[in-house]
């Protein structure tokens, strides 16, 4: 398996400074900054990275979780919402909400929610988020049992 690699720049104090962050692959490049990361400012930050890296990660964990027991999953669709805050401890990402859609037929709501939270638990991502709380909600589109 290959080393993914990513980059960071940063320019100046916390507060007034500002940088980039980029893909390896050349996929994305983009700016960051004290306002987009603490407030609502222009500009990406890396809990919203984590977040896309957390939802991409955990849509192929359930597809892949699906296609091997059988399954046709036409679509997984998931967001990821990152919960950062100030604790005692410092600045804290404490939880993360999964929320999936996924279009899949032949399957009962049960078997799907095993699936979606096993998918949850063994996604690398997740994996590698254990200190942090990750929450689900699983949403089965298509049913045809």
């Amino acid at each position: 398996m290959p080393t993914r690699k990513a980059n960071a720049q940063w320019n100046g104090d916390l507060k007034d400074g500002k940088g980039t962050m980029e893909l390896e692959s050349g996929s994305y490049k983009g700016a960051y900054s004290f306002a987009s990361r603490f407030k609502n400012g222009d500009g990406t930050n890396p809990e919203e990275l984590i977040g896309a890296a957390h939802a991409g990660c955990y849509s192929m964990a359930l597809s892949n979780e699906l296609a091997k027991a059988g399954y046709d999953p036409q679509s997984v669709e998931t967001e990821a919402n990152v919960t950062f805050e100030v604790t005692d401890d410092g600045p804290t990402i404490t939880k993360v909400k999964l929320i999936t859609e996924a279009n899949i037929s032949d399957i009962d709501e049960d078997t799907f929610h095993e699936f979606a939270n096993g998918a949850k638990e063994a996604c690398p991502i997740s994996k590698a988020l254990s200190g942090t709380e990750i929450l689900l909600d699983a949403t089965l589109l298509t049913t045809a049992k």
